[in-house]
């Protein structure tokens, strides 16, 4: 009896070995890039009460919670480089600064069209959107909401993307990117696209590819109106060139490695690797995703 058992244990040993080679080998094919790490994103709760909140879940489908309450909505969020903190937008109060749990949040700005705040890399800053006078300018501030200002040179653009080195920003301007000096906001190159690059783009890690979600072809059966209908969209920094890569989504957040996006998808947030092949898809129960902000990856 006691050889069967050593031989039933080995048994289950080496079928719990292949599984977990098994799932491994299914993530490192789709979305889900390197070990598990959270996603943040924004959605109505469950219960209806409340406007949209920041909810968390991990890359591997555990952990769905709900990180923060309030009377406003909460959208837009984006992680600090350690990964151990999250910025995000209030709508109509101002950007706010908490801890991955929700805990220990702080108001950093009181302004009521504020918009995509985003982490530089090297921690020191928090560069975000202000909505003036129907232009959208880019400012700057410490984590802790002070040494606030705007980037003078810098033009009237949307979500800034650092540079791995801290030491330059895109912008998204209508059918162009602009790399700008992250101190100055001069622009150091003009990138010109060959798509309406929307307000809520995102550069990837290494500079070399932007994703946005922009309009594409009405569907046919619209009539004499027509219907809009949405893409996300790959361009190529260095050309300019832009492919459509997936329709019907929200716009999109990236892999700390660059390797794949996160957006919404069919109701549920969508794990995509960019070189093509099926994405991880993370069920949020009953949720509504906010089809309109980009979900954040945490980078470490």
């Amino acid at each position: 009896m006691r050889h069967w058992a050593d031989r039933r244990t080995g048994l289950w040993a080496t079928v719990g070995a292949l599984v977990v080679l098994l799932v491994a080998g299914t993530q490192a094919a789709s979305g889900a890039e390197g070990p598990t790490r959270w996603i943040v994103f924004s959605a109505l709760p469950p219960d209806g009460l409340l406007p949209q909140q920041l909810f968390r879940i991990q890359t591997d489908g555990i952990g769905l919670q709900q990180i923060t309450n309030g009377n406003k909505p909460a959208t837009e969020p984006a992680f600090s480089p350690d990964g151990k903190r999250i910025v995000f937008v209030r709508l109509g109060s101002g950007i706010f600064v908490s801890n991955l749990d929700g805990s220990g949040e702080r108001k950093v700005t009181s302004g009521a069209h504020d918009f995509f705040p985003v982490w530089s890399p090297n921690g020191k800053h928090i560069d975000f959107i202000r909505q003036r006078k129907n232009q959208w300018r880019l400012f700057e501030m410490t984590p802790a909401g002070k040494k606030l200002r705007r980037l003078p040179l810098a033009p009237p653009a949307g979500r800034p993307s650092w540079t791995a080195d801290s030491k330059s920003i895109f912008i998204p301007a209508l059918a162009a990117l602009e790399r700008i000096d992250a101190r100055s906001g001069r622009v150091q190159r003009h990138i010109v696209m060959r798509e309406d690059v929307t307000q809520a783009a995102t550069v990837s890690p290494n500079s070399k590819t932007v994703a946005f979600r922009g309009q594409r072809p009405s569907v046919p059966g619209c009539g004499q109106v027509s219907c809009l209908v949405f893409a996300l969209y790959l361009g190529d920094v260095r050309s300019g060139t832009v492919r459509r890569f997936v329709n019907d989504t929200g716009p999109p957040g990236w892999s700390p490695g660059g390797k794949a996006l996160v957006f919404v998808y069919r109701r549920g947030l969508a794990l995509w690797p960019v070189a093509g092949g099926s994405p991880t898809m993370l069920a949020i129960d009953s949720l509504v995703a906010q089809a309109d902000a980009p979900p954040a990856w945490q980078p470490r």
